[in-house]
């Protein structure tokens, strides 16, 4: 999308990696998005003792997760169709309501002793479903907001909030939990939605293409021809099937139980372990604000195997130092896929048809966490837990590297741009 010179604010060279800024729209929507992150940080632990302030069952908490996750993924494709169809930035306010319905509700019931487990069911099962069409179509609004120069620097700001709330919201959550309840921590929530709903009335876009006579199915069907018509995206959308489950199943169920029952690790040691790895994703997005990825799919995938040297280290000697170091490689490795696959996407893909594309992509990626969350559990029951996390990272690696035998992922540049001066 071009515009005019005008449209933008001189920044001084000193920081030439936030020229994205120079967008009024993206600034908006950054401010906005960042305001959502930070209060939304607190989110899962909030939700997590919230459940078992009710009922201290992990199986009610797991019902209760399950209900978000099945949610998002019932509803992902048609958020993808409508984020194509709807002005997306009105797409995100409404979803934005629905949230503040559903998470106030549940704080309202909390502070009036009212919630039960059914209820809180719903609830998080509603929210699910307004995410799946918040994510789809925040995928295609970025490239509406910058100019193709600034996308790598775009997406890599966003994802410097995401890292930074990852390392201390999870802390401020804990401590505002633990002394007021989870249902203040809710509170913060809504009111970060209700400041960001003003922000985003501020981003001015073109209207929408629009659909014409297409229906809700054929607007799929072309969502999907545009999906596998690209073999490097069901390349790595297929390979990351195998490895979320792993990464959910291997560092989300064993880390934790290795944690509670080695003292080489420990519990304090294990939360050590994963702030190092929030602090390898935010300092690469520092980098990657000012140094181009000219091979995003290829360094991509390379960074993600990376994260097969924490899974093994967790198997064979889960000291704390070592543990953390490794970690904090693989989260250096993951922004830059992040960073990288965003990128990819949004230089590709029509921008009329990037939401639904991406809502195939987001359907590929997490249908089987949930499996992988329950296999893992059953392994570590049935089998050496060394063996598990060795064989694990292995075939993550292999998954990973694999998808560098497809050309289109390998070769694959940057698409040609122009100094954001032109545009």
């Amino acid at each position: 999308m071009r515009r005019s010179a005008d449209a933008f604010v001189e920044i001084p060279p000193v920081i030439r990696g936030l020229e994205a800024m120079q967008d009024p729209g993206f600034r908006w929507f950054f401010l906005a998005r960042a305001i959502t992150l930070v209060t939304g940080s607190m989110s899962s632990i909030a939700l997590a003792f919230a459940v078992l302030q009710v009922d201290n069952d992990a199986l009610s908490l797991s019902y209760v997760l399950t209900a978000f996750t099945v949610a998002n993924i019932v509803f992902v494709l048609f958020g993808g169709v409508v984020a194509d169809r709807l002005p997306r930035a009105l797409i995100i306010q409404s979803c934005y309501v629905i949230d503040i319905l559903s998470m106030g509700a549940m704080a309202a019931l909390l502070f009036s002793g009212t919630a039960t487990i059914p209820l809180m069911i719903v609830l998080a099962a509603v929210n699910g479903a307004s995410t799946a069409f918040v994510l789809p179509a925040m995928q295609g609004i970025i490239p509406q907001l910058t100019t193709p120069a600034h996308l790598q620097q775009a997406n890599a700001m966003l994802s410097f909030v995401r890292s930074a709330v990852t390392i201390g919201g999870p802390v401020i959550a804990g401590i505002l939990v633990a002394t007021a309840g989870p249902a203040w921590a809710m509170l913060v929530q809504v009111a970060g939605w209700l400041c960001a709903i003003p922000v985003l009335a501020l981003v001015k876009l073109p209207p929408p293409a629009g659909s014409g006579e297409s229906t809700l199915l054929r607007d799929l069907r072309t969502g999907w021809d545009e999906f596998r018509s690209r073999t490097w995206l069901w390349v790595v959308v297929l390979a990351f099937m195998i490895m979320n489950a792993i990464h959910v199943g291997a560092w989300g169920v064993v880390g934790p139980y290795i944690a509670k029952n080695n003292e080489l690790l420990g519990i304090t040691g294990w939360g050590w372990v994963i702030s190092a790895e929030g602090v390898g994703v935010l300092v690469m997005t520092l980098l990657l604000m000012w140094f181009p990825l000219k091979r995003p799919l290829r360094l991509g995938m390379i960074g993600m195997a990376f994260f097969a040297i924490p899974l093994t280290m967790l198997g064979l000697h889960p000291a704390v130092v070592f543990l953390a170091i490794a970690a904090l490689i693989a989260g250096a490795g993951l922004e830059v896929f992040s960073t990288g696959w965003n990128v990819a996407m949004m230089e590709n893909i029509p921008g009329d048809k990037l939401s639904r594309v991406s809502s195939y992509d987001m359907l590929g990626s997490f249908v089987v966490m949930p499996i992988g969350t329950l296999i893992y559990g059953w392994m570590i029951t049935h089998a050496d837990v060394g063996i598990v996390l060795l064989v694990s990272a292995a075939l993550y690696a292999g998954c990973a590297l694999a998808t560098l035998a497809v050309p289109s992922v390998w070769r694959m540049g940057r698409a040609s741009v122009v100094d954001a001066a032109d545009v």
